[in-house]
């Protein structure tokens, strides 16, 4: 086989190898309607920002990290988080605190909020486990400094079953159980809203 041969056989092999990568999937944590809460209707004059969010670092990176068994994780190069999971939780808390107080103003930024004023929200995710066709969880530590500087604080191991077998019902049921954190906040929230 003379050398221009091989360069070709080589260049079809290659582009052949290239055609047949699996294209990547890009997914978002979303968030859920809340229940209705008897004062949820009407505009309540509050300021509400989310400070300091934290996830382990198995899950911190831009890969679905999906468990196997006890021991066990898989990593998909092909299933992938659309922004870094801490900015999606912060996003995601701070859109389910919104619609849980109508009138308030939430913020995913704690740079400019005037804790005088402000409800600031921590969250410590401690876990946040992914199991194909069976359940998302997560197990989160929260706090709640009020604007006169008294705190609650909570934690939270939520477990929801997924609707089917793929990523994006395990993504739904991440979104659903962080839902579940939102309103345990909302909760606290409103416990120091009584005069």
């Amino acid at each position: 086989m003379n050398n221009a041969l091989r360069f070709m056989l080589a260049t079809l092999l290659f582009i052949s190898g290239c055609a047949s990568t699996p294209k990547a999937t890009f997914y978002t944590l979303t968030p859920q309607t809340p229940q209705a809460h008897p004062d949820a209707r009407s505009p309540i004059a509050v300021a509400i920002t989310i400070g300091n969010v934290s996830v382990p670092d198995l899950v911190d990176r831009p890969q679905l990290v999906t468990r196997v068994d006890a021991t066990t994780v898989s990593i998909d190069e092909f299933a992938r988080w659309a922004d870094p999971l801490k900015s999606q939780v912060r996003r995601v808390l701070t859109t389910d605190l919104a619609l849980q107080f109508p009138g308030a103003l939430v913020s995913g930024s704690p740079q400019n909020a005037d804790l005088a004023m402000t409800f600031l929200v921590s969250l410590d995710i401690q876990s946040f486990e992914s199991v194909p066709g069976d359940s998302a969880s997560i197990a989160v530590l929260w706090s709640v400094r009020t604007p006169k500087g008294k705190s609650a604080s909570g934690y939270r191991l939520v477990r929801e079953p997924t609707s089917g077998a793929g990523d994006d019902a395990l993504v739904a049921a991440h979104s659903r159980a962080l839902a579940a954190v939102s309103a345990d906040i909302a909760t606290a929230i409103r416990s120091n809203l009584q005069p």
